[in-house]
């Protein structure tokens, strides 16, 4: 555990319904007199959706802005370069993202060439950026990624089918908005895929060798608000109560793991996002109790807390036998939410696990996890994520 730290977080967060009403204000506040509206095609389609409704907001606060519309999942390089040449075609001065993980990523990706050099391969790692990118603001649509809190920039090389991280404190955005009410209409499977992103975000913080007592109380929150909410959320889209508790676990995982770090459940569904251009909460899902398994012997202690935050009863168990308690209590939320147990769902093949394994090694999350792999176990994880039944 770290006991000197920096906390990085957005300046402000507006949380709560209704709050998407302030984007205009805020940034008529940041002096955005054009921002890049940079989202996907479906946001955009939708009648009265996310982007409508930032639009409605921006129009009543006098400011101008241009959209770039091409966001695919897992953003692609092609994208950022497509919105980077939008944005000066336009005479942009700043960013607004409109989505989740993907269109967050896209955005900070732009912002980054914009201001640190076109080819963004050559900034993968931590704090490579020497620019500030130009003034952001993120409007959330789905609780998962917490891209719109964290200084994560996840873009994916269509050539080499890696996905590749730039982490930095400049990639933050200044200001972030998370209205659970644009969330309602979210499909059940996507429900799904996101929030176990969120939950696989508290559950990495909470044994990283990164974490402090801080990033410590916003897991314990997060993990308890997903257990309690996710089911009902996936159940019932229009349930506002679990709804609201999901973008709260987003908030407070996406904090912690934006201070205290992941490990290689993330490390490893990068790879099998880029390689298979598969939902990357899906992927995480699928590897989260094969790698946290694979964990237990670093910190017992640590997972069996994990498991009696996650309702289980323990008493009288060992510190080891309470620990394997914490695996099942994942399983079963996998299996409650209806994620696929093998990697062969999202068409993994196993003469690719090498260069994956090698791959997830070098992945910005990998080095805070806190068992020591080599290749050869990373490779054997993947393998029992493909034969899970």
């Amino acid at each position: 555990m770290k006991e000197n730290f920096d906390f990085l977080m957005p300046s402000v967060n507006f949380f709560g319904r209704g709050v998407i009403t302030k984007i205009g204000d805020r940034a008529k506040m940041l002096n955005m007199s054009k921002p890049l509206i940079v989202t996907d095609k479906f946001l955009r389609s939708m009648d009265n959706g996310p982007v409508a409704q930032t639009l409605a907001s921006l129009d009543a606060a006098g400011v101008d802005y241009a959209i770039y519309d091409g966001v695919e999942p897992n953003p692609k390089v092609r994208n950022i370069q497509a919105a980077k040449q939008v944005y000066l075609d336009n005479n942009c001065d700043s960013i607004i993202t409109v989505g989740g993980g993907s269109s967050h990523d896209a955005g900070k990706g732009t912002g980054i060439i914009l201001t640190n050099g076109d080819d963004i391969t050559k900034l993968a790692g931590i704090e490579t950026l020497e620019n500030p990118l130009p003034p952001l603001m993120a409007v959330n649509t789905t609780a998962g990624t917490a891209s719109e809190l964290t200084r994560h920039c996840v873009i994916t090389n269509e050539e080499t089918k890696l996905k590749f991280v730039v982490v930095s404190w400049r990639n933050v955005p200044l200001v972030s908005f998370n209205d659970p009410m644009l969330m309602l209409d979210v499909p059940a499977g996507l429900t799904a895929a996101t929030g176990m992103d969120t939950f696989v975000q508290a559950i990495e913080p909470y044994v990283s060798t990164n974490r402090n007592d801080i990033t410590d109380g916003q897991c314990v929150q997060a993990i308890k608000l997903v257990e309690d909410s996710l089911r009902q959320a996936v159940a019932n889209g229009h349930d506002i109560e679990a709804r609201t508790k999901m973008v709260e676990a987003e908030m407070l995982g996406g904090m912690a793991f934006n201070n205290a770090d992941l490990g290689y459940v993330h490390a490893m569904a990068h790879q099998l996002g880029g390689q298979y251009d598969a939902p990357h909460g899906v992927c995480c899902a699928m590897l989260l109790p094969i790698v946290e398994k694979y964990n237990i012997i670093a910190a017992p202690e640590r997972f069996a807390e994990l498991a009696k935050i996650m309702g289980e009863d323990t008493t009288g168990l060992s510190t080891r036998d309470a620990a394997e308690l914490s695996i099942k209590a994942m399983r079963q939320l996998c299996d409650d939410v209806n994620i696929p147990r093998s990697i062969k769902a999202i068409g993994a093949k196993p003469e690719d696990f090498e260069l994956m394994a090698e791959n997830a090694l070098k992945d910005g999350n990998a080095f805070s996890n806190p068992r020591k792999g080599t290749k050869e176990e990373l490779v054997q994880l993947f393998q029992e994520a493909y034969d899970a039944e």
